[in-house]
């Protein structure tokens, strides 16, 4: 879809050394924030435990987000740096960065049409039930999916099923299998060796929590908008949201910002908000709204027709 040049919106920018630092500081409160619910998870208090687990499920929440920049190479002036931050914020939630990478990029370019091949969520072209919400909600079936992968990384037998693949990016999503693959292992040892709490208060059970919470992240991406479309203003959604929750989806709610122009660093995309609301159709002004826009939306999906 072409657009006028004129204003911000969709103009391109360089990744500066400033937006270097800003993610930089947001790689060190994640670290902190992180050691923080290790901490919490482990102490014998109850109510510990519990604040613990929510944070460290929180952090691995957002680690996929600020992975989700890294994706787009727009967190760093060099592009070797994003792979190697990029792989461990996904592994927490069994995210491998190079497949989710070549995924979410044709799902920029195939965004409106069958081709569309997003990692994550609903998918907004099957009917609006609570049913397929839920199921989306507490996807820990792709758990196993992921574990299959390994087990085809390990076996030689990894292929990438949207398409063809050089085989350089196919060796680098085969290493990156192998990696989580070693990390689900040592998980394993612990557990066989007696730790098996420290597997389950540092991740599974944030796991638990984490992958729910990051589908709610995800879901006002593009629902109830013109799916059929290729125009960023009618198929994607933004929400202005506050600092808090601007921070915690690493400005994942602006995101029509950011597919009109998917390489500007996040950090840049809060001064375009102003145009997107006067441009674009659907337009959120916290995630609240939205949520209440969704249930008002199943409930009518859900009701019968008048004869």
């Amino acid at each position: 879809m072409t657009h006028s040049a004129s204003g911000l919106l969709f103009a391109r920018a360089r990744t500066s050394a400033a937006d270097e630092r800003v993610y930089l500081a947001k790689l060190a409160l994640l670290a902190v924030l992180t050691a923080l619910g290790v901490v919490l998870a482990l102490r014998p208090e109850p109510l510990a435990l519990i604040v613990g687990v929510l944070l460290l499920a929180a952090m691995y929440t957002h680690a996929v987000e600020l992975q989700h920049q890294a994706l787009h190479h727009s967190a760093f002036r060099a592009s070797w740096p994003h792979r190697l931050v990029g792989v461990p914020l996904g592994l927490p939630m069994l995210v491998v960065y190079t497949h989710y990478r070549i995924r979410h990029l044709q799902h920029h370019r195939h965004l409106g049409t069958a081709q569309d091949t997003e990692f994550f969520g609903f998918d907004t072209r099957k009917p609006l039930t609570v049913g397929l919400l839920l199921r989306g909600m507490f996807d820990y079936a792709r758990v196993y999916f992921v574990l299959r992968d390994v087990v085809r990384a390990v076996t030689g037998r990894w292929r990438y099923e949207y398409g063809e693949l050089s085989p350089a990016m196919r060796r680098r999503a085969v290493t990156e299998y192998l990696i989580l693959g070693a990390l689900l292992c040592g998980a394993f040892a612990l557990v066989a060796i007696g730790h098996y709490d420290i597997v389950i208060r540092l991740w599974l059970l944030p796991l638990l929590f984490a992958v729910p919470m990051h589908f709610l992240v995800e879901l006002p991406e593009h629902i109830l908008c013109d799916t059929e479309s290729t125009d960023v203003l009618r198929n994607t959604r933004s929400i202005r949201g506050s600092r808090l929750s601007t921070w915690f989806t690493n400005g994942n709610n602006l995101h029509i910002e950011h597919h009109a122009a998917m390489a500007v660093p996040i950090n840049q995309l809060p001064a375009r908000h102003e145009e997107t609301r006067s441009r674009a159709v659907h337009v959120e002004r916290t995630y609240p709204d939205f949520y209440r826009t969704l249930w008002r939306a199943i409930k009518s999906s859900a009701a019968p027709s008048a004869h």
